[in-house]
């Protein structure tokens, strides 16, 4: 007899989506598209349905079984309640719990003890909780926000090469470079026009090896990222006896401008925001009653 799982564990993303389950002690995970239900819910419902059939398919049940188990969700894009119920009305679950997905990320990378996370991917957001309770800032996307995060470093670095061009500030060999990747100014804003956060995330790396090198240009960007975190965590409670984590591909190299106490108090994540989600389902379903 196929063992039918206690709860499934969705981490869903702007870039992917994770569907998950525990049978008989043993993880399976399925991933699909993008599921960030603020950007495109349509494409988010059905990153997660999809996601269904194939975890059903890899546990040989039938998808409706999986409608009927209580589902833990943390998504991308859930701006309060309104937003989560007008997702749970679009899904096929008869109970689910759906929350933000930085809550999950905070939960997988400090496996629900107290500390700091920063977050610096191609979005970011940094959150600190202090006897059990969270607190969040950033992770409002890339016109309102996501400051340090990749696509905010590739935008600063095209920006100053445009500065650079007009003469209002020095060039660099950082700003020499993009101007040559990209042939000229209006190259460079003809990319801007069309590109979206990936596009612009996929010209860090020229910035973060830039800075390596002792770049100005660069260093300055990763330098006013990096405070910027800082400010966030500090004004969010952070102080010196809290452990302070990171996760997300541009993260380690901001770490390397952190003030010195935050530095010391660097530790590495321990798990994933899909570990995260599973801890919160369990934990939702042990402390209520999903199926009544």
């Amino acid at each position: 007899m196929t063992t039918i799982p206690d709860v499934i564990a969705i981490d869903g993303g702007g870039s992917r989506c994770r569907v998950a389950c525990e049978i008989n002690g043993a993880r399976v995970v399925v991933e699909t598209g993008s599921s960030n239900v603020s950007t495109d819910l349509a494409e988010a419902v059905n990153s997660i349905t999809q996601g269904l059939v194939l975890l059903a398919s890899e546990i040989n049940l039938p998808v409706e079984t999986l409608h009927s188990v209580p589902a833990y969700l943390g998504l991308a894009g859930v701006t309060g309640d309104e937003k989560a119920q007008e997702v749970a009305a679009a899904l096929p679950f008869a109970t689910c719990k759906i929350e933000e997905d930085r809550m999950p990320a905070l939960n997988g990378a400090l496996d629900g003890q107290d500390g700091a996370l920063m977050h610096c991917g191609t979005g970011s957001f940094q959150a600190v909780q202090i006897d059990g309770s969270a607190r969040f800032a950033g992770g409002w996307g890339a016109i309102l926000g996501d400051e340090a995060s990749s696509q905010w470093v590739g935008r600063k670095a095209l920006s100053a090469t445009l500065a650079a061009q007009e003469g209002l500030q020095a060039g660099s060999a950082l700003t020499e470079a993009i101007l040559a990747k990209f042939g000229n100014a209006a190259d460079i804003i003809a990319f801007a026009g069309q590109a979206d956060a990936a596009d612009f995330g996929a010209l860090a790396p020229m910035v973060t090896q830039a800075a390596e090198t002792a770049d100005p240009i660069a260093h300055e960007i990763m330098q006013d990222g990096t405070d910027i975190i800082a400010d966030a965590l500090r004004q969010m409670g952070w102080q010196a006896h809290l452990p302070l984590t990171y996760t997300g591909g541009i993260a380690p190299h901001f770490a390397t401008f952190l003030p010195q106490d935050m530095k010391n108090n660097l530790t590495a994540p321990k798990g994933s925001p899909l570990d995260g989600a599973f801890a919160l389902a369990q934990s939702w379903v042990s402390n209520t009653d999903p199926q009544g």
